[in-house]
């Protein structure tokens, strides 16, 4: 296939393209759309906590005839922390980061034209899209939207009468989550059947740069885990909308006894945990693949551990499936159970050891160069370390029992997984956004970007862990009914403030993205001297990537700094650059790597 020279209209070339690179933007730009909503969401519910007797104008505007003088009402509360971890966990972090990337870079590292199919990679966007506007009408029904926290367990999900949010707002809210599990598995697929069977000639699977490992990985863990959710939502539409009993047994609702019987709410958790851990990995795993690929360009050294890398990524995907448990320590499973569950989830520290310490020695006595793509991934080491290390604590059935559903829980995953996620999503817009637009994004709002964000999110969630210790329950929209809390009410105010200070601070990368794709400084094919095959593309889009043949692959993607002689310090670089493209051949006598 060559390039295409067929004339594209407004509607080919913006709504309905098959062009992986279009496809990657449109999902970029839904995923950045939803993140605005899930921030604000965060900032309104923030407020609540840490100033729950105060009256704020903005509740009001934002949240109309919801509120009494400003002032949150509890079912609006839950509403917006539900509504805040469905879209910032699926529509920001899984569609927003691995559909931006896995369709941006799959096609362009692995020497294709495009996807294997474009028609469903279109279809997948669509379905992401379609399932984003429900998402967001459920947003404005009347009863209010779904209330039964982003893990929607039943009863309250399953009983439309149960609590305001259980109404339509919940059924859009499964309707919307079916959509989107149709537009991953798509998605999951393409991905997959590209990486297997369009690699360009002399691209065999150990020259593949790490982020198609990671995606390639991530597609085969959504494969697996996706359905079982779909299957979770469809039984508890059964329990809904058609009187079966699967989660349900023994209602009481305001001294009615409802004629549920059998079903335990236990066996929607095992559904839904099978894809809740895995969903970790998910968004986590292609993060930390562009780390991968940022930290060694930006060190001018190879990757550290390169089958190591690729091992410690075939190890997560496989313990992530095995222990879902961990999220059910108290919900009285047989204590043998648990510390099954307890071993595999330790266990899983191991890889993700592997991958910290590699991180760590590529950048060990590198040529680094600091700019903001750089700093991101540093900084979603810093964080994947930080909150990685408190997942041991939560990870024993013995000490997770004393902290389950306290802030030390939010503290760890939105750490480990949130940041970590979000940083990894950052470090590779500012990363590949010359292959996205042809133009450069500005460096010194990007180092506001970066400094900003991660002072607050260390400020945000490093005092979490403490009031999570103390026993400061979440989800509750005020704690002033609770006098043991009172002490802790400060904290949670300087929380809200760092909470706040951030939020605002994402408005340098939104200033900066938009700005730049019209006046940023226009970029050169390679501006960073990367190896990757996508930098051999011409800066100007063409349907097809490469003009005429496309290029063939002699070595791996991490040949950085290569010189004649290894021991030698000396810049006498092999290739007279201190980076060497995938397509170079090997010299004679050139050790390959």
């Amino acid at each position: 296939m060559s390039e295409h020279h067929h004339k594209e209209t407004f509607v080919t070339k913006y709504i309905f393209s098959q062009d992986h690179k279009m496809i990657s933007k449109q999902f970029l730009v839904t995923g950045m759309f939803m993140g605005i909503i899930g921030v604000l969401m965060s900032m309104l519910f923030r407020m609540q906590i840490a100033w729950p007797e105060k009256s704020f104008s903005i509740v009001e505007a934002f949240l109309g005839s919801h509120q009494t003088d400003g002032i949150m009402d509890p079912d609006i509360y839950l509403a917006l922390v539900t509504i805040h971890g469905t879209i910032m966990v699926f529509f920001v972090l899984t569609a927003g980061l691995s559909g931006t990337f896995s369709n941006l870079l799959i096609p362009l590292q692995i020497g294709a034209r495009d996807m294997a199919s474009g028609f469903l990679n279109m279809v997948s966007y669509w379905l992401f899209f379609i399932s984003s506007v429900i998402m967001v009408i459920s947003l404005f029904v009347e009863a209010g939207p779904a209330s039964a926290g982003w893990t929607i367990y039943p009863p309250l999900s399953a009983l439309p009468q149960a609590i305001p949010g259980s109404g339509a707002g919940m059924t859009l809210w499964l309707v919307s989550m079916a959509i989107f599990i149709a537009s991953s598995l798509i998605g999951s697929l393409n991905y997959i059947v590209t990486i297997f069977n369009l690699r360009t000639k002399g691209m065999k699977m150990t020259r593949l740069p790490l982020t198609m490992w990671a995606f390639f990985i991530t597609a085969i863990i959504g494969v697996v885990s996706f359905p079982v959710l779909l299957s979770a939502a469809l039984l508890l539409i059964f329990d809904r909308s058609f009187g079966t009993s699967f989660y349900l047994s023994d209602i009481f609702i305001s001294g009615e006894v409802l004629h549920y019987q059998g079903g335990s709410p236990v066996l929607f958790e095992h559904l839904f945990w099978f894809l809740g851990h895995p969903e970790v990995y998910i968004v986590l795993l292609p993060a930390l693949g562009i780390t991968s690929e940022i930290i060694s360009t930006n060190s001018r050294k190879p990757i550290f551990g390169y089958r190591a890398m690729i091992g410690s990524i075939m190890a997560i995907a496989f313990l992530s499936t095995i222990v879902w448990g961990h999220h059910m320590f108290i919900s009285g499973m047989n204590p043998f159970l648990g510390s099954v569950f307890t071993f595999t989830t330790l266990l899983i520290a191991i890889p993700s050891a592997v991958k910290a310490f590699n991180y760590i020695t590529t950048l060990w006595k590198g040529n680094l160069q600091l700019n903001p793509a750089m700093l991101f991934s540093i900084g979603l080491v810093s964080t994947f370390v930080t909150g990685g290390l408190t997942g041991l604590v939560l990870g024993d059935s013995a000490l997770d029992i004393n902290i389950h559903d306290t802030y030390f829980v939010v503290a760890h995953f939105h750490l480990v997984m949130g940041v970590s996620a979000i940083f990894g999503m950052f470090a590779g817009v500012y990363h590949w956004f010359p292959k996205m637009y042809g133009r450069m994004m500005n460096k010194t709002l990007g180092y506001w970007h970066f400094w900003l964000s991660i002072i607050c999110a260390y400020g945000v969630f490093w005092p979490m862990h403490f009031i999570g210790l103390a026993g400061l329950p979440r989800r509750y929209y005020t704690n002033t009914n609770f006098p043991m809390f009172d002490d802790l009410s400060d904290i949670n105010v300087v929380i809200t403030l760092f909470a706040l200070v951030g939020g605002f601070a994402q408005i340098f990368f939104i200033a900066n993205f938009f700005i730049s794709i019209y006046r940023g400084e226009k970029a050169t094919q390679n501006p960073w001297k990367s190896n990757t095959l996508e930098w051999t593309t011409p800066v100007e889009h063409i349907h097809g990537n490469w003009p005429g043949k496309i290029p063939e692959v002699h070595r791996w993607a991490y040949d950085y700094s290569k010189r004649v002689d290894p021991k030698d310090d000396d810049s006498d670089y092999l290739h007279g650059e201190d980076y060497v493209l995938q397509t170079t051949p090997l010299l004679d006598g050139e050790d390959p790597s």
